[in-house]
């Protein structure tokens, strides 16, 4: 049967954590960056774009939460759900504040339209997430695994 050898080799990608974090970043960057556009194209007016960056990070940040402690570094169980969340949203905050320097030096300084400039500072807050998150938000001692 030819879906064997291919179930093998998903599941063989799956069980690579650089893989699942981009899988899952992948689906939360898509849910901040859309969040960010509602916002940005609904009450932009009235809030800007920093306005509808810090909100749709608001939103966005409990689902990544969520996403990469059960699926991406697999803590079922293991540590404390609220010092992880801390320390999560500790990673995050960094990035939230490399974003809101990036973001109006490309807005106002590079003259780019703000959704454009975020799909920019993605790519950047995405390593910073990564490298975060593995170090720090989730990491287990040796006894802890």
């Amino acid at each position: 049967m030819a879906l064997r050898p291919l179930r093998r080799r998903i599941l063989a990608l799956l069980a690579d954590e650089r893989v699942r974090f981009v899988l899952v970043g992948g689906v939360n960057t898509l849910l901040g960056y859309g969040l960010f556009a509602a916002f940005w194209l609904t009450v932009g007016d009235r809030i800007g774009y920093l306005g509808s960056l810090y909100a749709s990070y608001a939103v966005a940040i409990v689902a990544a939460f969520l996403l990469h402690r059960r699926f991406t570094f697999r803590v079922n169980g293991t540590g404390s759900v609220v010092v992880d969340f801390l320390r999560f949203a500790s990673v995050h905050l960094v990035a939230l504040i490399i974003n809101t320097v990036a973001l109006p030096l490309l807005v106002e300084g590079a003259g780019m339209y703000p959704l454009a400039a975020q799909a920019i500072v993605v790519v950047v807050t995405t390593l910073v997430s990564y490298f975060g998150h593995k170090l720090f938000s989730f990491r287990r001692a040796a006894h802890e695994v």
